[in-house]
C-alpha cells in the first residue's frame, strides 16, 4: 500500500532524510522509531504532502506520487496528529470538526456518518457540541481520530498519537488504533520515539539515526531482543514493556 524508495529531504545544509526505503502492505503498519531529530516525523511530514521538498519515490497503492497531491490523496491518506489540543480548532464544536472533511469531500449523510464516528471512538452523542477544551485529553485524540477518519480513508498516518496523553490513557487509545485497524482494514504509518508503543500497533518497525534507516526489523524479533544495530539494542533498554503479555 506504501512505498517509499530512496527518499531524501534537506534543509539548508542539513541532511535531515538520507536514503530511506520501506515498504507497508495493505492492512498492515509499519513504525519509525527514532530519538527527536533522527528525521521520523520527516519522513511522516513527506508522505503526506506536508513538505513537498524531497527526493527519491513514493507511491501509494501502486501509484506513484508528486510533489503536489491530488485531492483524492488525502481522502485516501488521513494524519492524526501528536498533540490533539494543537490540532483541533478552540472555537469549532466537535460537530464542526467532524463535519468538515464530509463537507471538504463532498459526502453525504453528514448527521448519521457524525453519531456512527462518535460510537466507533467509544464517544457519547454528547460530546458532539462541546468544544475542545471542555474534553480531557484522551476524549481530545479520540476526536481526532473520528475527524481522520471521516472520509473513509485507506491509510492513516500517526504521528506520536498518545504521547500527549497520560500513561493511563495511552493505552486506551492504542488498543482503539488496533481495534479500528481490524475493523477497517486500515494501513498504519506511525512515528514515535517509543519502541512498546509502535510495537503495540506494527508488526514492522523502522529504526532512524542521523537521518538514516539504520534498522528494519519485526516487532517480534524487537520483543525477543533479535537486534542487529546498536542503536535498536540502545532504544529497547530504554523500553520496559516490550516482552509480550
Amino acid at each position: 500500500m506504501i512505498e517509499v524508495e530512496g527518499l531524501h529531504v534537506r534543509f539548508d545544509d542539513v541532511h535531515a532524510v538520507n536514503n530511506v526505503s520501506f515498504a507497508v502492505p495493505r492492512g498492515s503498519g509499519f513504525g519509525i522509531v527514532g530519538e527527536s531529530g533522527s528525521g521520523k516525523s520527516t519522513v511522516l511530514r513527506a508522505f503526506s504532502g506536508l513538505n513537498p521538498d524531497w527526493t527519491g519515490t513514493m507511491r501509494l497503492d501502486g501509484a506513484k506520487l508528486g510533489r503536489q497531491r491530488e485531492k483524492q490523496f488525502f481522502r485516501r491518506v488521513q494524519m492524526v496528529f501528536q498533540d490533539p489540543y494543537g490540532s483541533l480548532h478552540p472555537r469549532q464544536t466537535v460537530d464542526r470538526a467532524l463535519s468538515e472533511p464530509l463537507l471538504v469531500h463532498g459526502i453525504g449523510d453528514v448527521e448519521a456518518r457524525i453519531l456512527r464516528a462518535l460510537a466507533e471512538v467509544a464517544l457519547p452523542p454528547s460530546v458532539r457540541f462541546r468544544y475542545p477544551h471542555q474534553l480531557s485529553g484522551g476524549q481530545r485524540q479520540r476526536v481526532a481520530i473520528a475527524r481522520a477518519l471521516m472520509a473513509e480513508p485507506e491509510v492513516l498516518l500517526l504521528d506520536e498519537p498518545t504521547s500527549a496523553l497520560d500513561v493511563s490513557v495511552q493505552a486506551e487509545v492504542l488498543n482503539l488504533l488496533a481495534d479500528l485497524q481490524q475493523r477497517r482494514g486500515l494501513t498504519y504509518l506511525m512515528v514515535s520515539h517509543n519502541l512498546a508503543v509502535v510495537a503495540h500497533l506494527c508488526p514492522m518497525i523502522g529504526v532512524m539515526l542521523g537521518g538514516e534507516m539504520v534498522e528494519q526489523l519485526s516487532a517480534d524479533d524487537l520483543r525477543h531482543n533479535r537486534i542487529a544495530h546498536a542503536h535498536t539494542a540502545a532504544l529497547r533498554a530504554l523500553s520496559t514493556e516490550l516482552e509480550e503479555p
